[in-house]
């Protein structure tokens, strides 16, 4: 075999050896990305530590109670964008409950334009607010079936990084007298109903069988 025809032949495997490392990695971190776990975490003091990427989590709904609507003074004016915790939206398709743990991101947006090229309607504005219901029973009272719910500021970003527990007065009161499930008004989330104890096929997912 000649010089050249075996660097050739060493280049070949080489590359190939790169190629299936550069796979492997690829996979592992994968792996890695899957393996991720959705909890709560607190100050030394009790104060819930505001998650990261609740953005990225699944999208269940944004309803809206607007001030034209409601006198000119809606107690809740501002769009509500709902998020679940990936771990808690993956045990309620297949149970139809609320784990342990569950994370509901609530993220506020004003009403901006009410005209659009599609119409008259009510759009997104800014940016107003964030807020977080969790359960946990060991943690909190029986008196709300153990969730909690907390507000990192109600106004544009950055919002704080942590807060206590807001009153049970405050918010848990409207929950235990008119949510459907556990708490939540799922009645409001299409998607939450229509993925309740769906599974990973069908309405699950998307796409009602």
């Amino acid at each position: 075999m000649n010089t050249r025809l075996k660097n050739d032949l060493q280049d070949i495997v080489l590359f190939l050896v790169s190629s299936i490392v550069i796979v492997l990695m690829g996979a592992s971190v994968a792996v890695a990305d899957d393996s991720k776990t959705y909890e709560a975490e607190f100050t030394a003091d009790g104060e819930l530590i505001r998650p990261s990427g609740w953005r990225e989590w699944v999208f269940v709904g944004s309803p809206l109670t607007p001030n034209s609507l409601n006198g000119g003074t809606a107690a809740f004016p501002e769009f509500h964008s709902v998020y679940i915790d990936p771990d808690s939206w993956a045990h309620w398709k297949e149970t139809g409950e609320f784990r342990e743990g569950t994370m509901l991101a609530k993220e506020l947006t004003l009403v901006g334009a009410t005209a659009a090229t599609s119409g008259t309607g009510f759009f997104n504005g800014d940016l107003q607010g964030f807020e977080i219901a969790h359960k946990d029973s060991t943690r909190y009272s029986k008196d709300t079936d153990g969730w909690a719910y907390y507000s990192f500021g109600h106004k544009p970003e950055p919002y704080a990084d942590t807060t206590a527990a807001m009153p049970t007065a405050a918010c848990a009161a409207c929950h235990t007298a008119a949510a459907a499930d556990d708490m939540v008004f799922t009645q409001y989330y299409p998607i939450l109903k229509a993925a309740k104890d769906a599974g990973d096929d069908g309405a699950g997912v998307g796409g009602k069988q």
